[in-house]
């Protein structure tokens, strides 16, 4: 089997910079991480926080730390930094190739979308602090096996409240990727792109947040290749 992975972000309207950042880092046992932040407010403040955030869990991820470690450090970090002034929400989702499974650590009261052929598609979404406010703030952690048919999708806020200004309703990511998996879409870019273009269409084409759509979706390897590629596209 093969796990996809694809990002689709953009940032709030008339923004120059995102305060959404997304880092990856390969696991020493192996495997990789990513960590997916959200800044308070927008712009270049936000992208401020959320840089902190994202550097201290990618550094002790790098370093070995467990991710609920990581995500809890991180916490602790931006607390004392900002005296517990600002906030921002942190994903940490892992392929652990040690394990055969995902770690996925939410500081989101954003849920995460998971598909699984055993339990089919769902929510992951206990109650959850976001990180840098309340002293003793901890992740909720799930760990799920890497399984052929597992699809994961993450996001940043602005990704559900799309919509919410100008249609007076907000957009429904979770109906979506149940649409797109009874059409037989699995592709993670498709999906992550899918999301992200409908989101900002429900905005009128002026996304009134930053839009951050993270997606894992595992397929079976038919050519048995053993090449790993990663691609990216920036728009300048």
């Amino acid at each position: 089997m093969e796990v996809q992975f694809a990002v689709a972000k953009i940032s709030k309207y008339a923004t120059s910079e995102s305060g959404d950042t997304l880092e990856m880092i390969e696991r020493p046992h192996g495997g990789i991480s990513m960590v997916l932040v959200d800044g308070q407010r927008s712009g270049k403040s936000a992208k401020a926080v959320s840089n902190v955030v994202a550097r201290k869990a990618i550094q002790l991820l790098a370093e070995g730390v467990r991710d609920g470690a990581a995500a809890r450090a991180a916490h602790d970090y931006l607390y004392t930094y900002r005296k517990g002034k600002v906030s921002a929400t942190l994903n940490i989702l892992s392929v652990d190739t040690f394990t055969k499974t995902f770690v996925i650590s939410r500081n989101n009261e954003a849920p995460v979308i998971i598909h699984t052929i055993e339990e089919g598609l769902h929510l992951l979404d206990a109650p959850s602090q976001s990180v840098g406010v309340y002293r003793n703030t901890k992740p909720v952690i799930s760990e799920i096996p890497v399984e052929i048919g597992t699809l994961i999708v993450v996001f940043t806020d602005g990704l559900r409240h799309a919509g919410s200004y100008g249609s007076g309703r907000n957009y429904d990511p979770f109906a979506a990727t149940k649409r797109m998996m009874e059409d037989g879409t699995t592709d993670a870019q498709e999906v992550a792109d899918t999301l992200l273009n409908e989101s900002v269409a429900m905005d009128n084409g002026r996304p009134r947040d930053d839009i951050s759509v993270l997606v894992i979706s595992v397929k079976e390897n038919e050519s048995k290749n053993l090449v790993r590629r990663l691609r990216g596209i920036i728009p300048l």
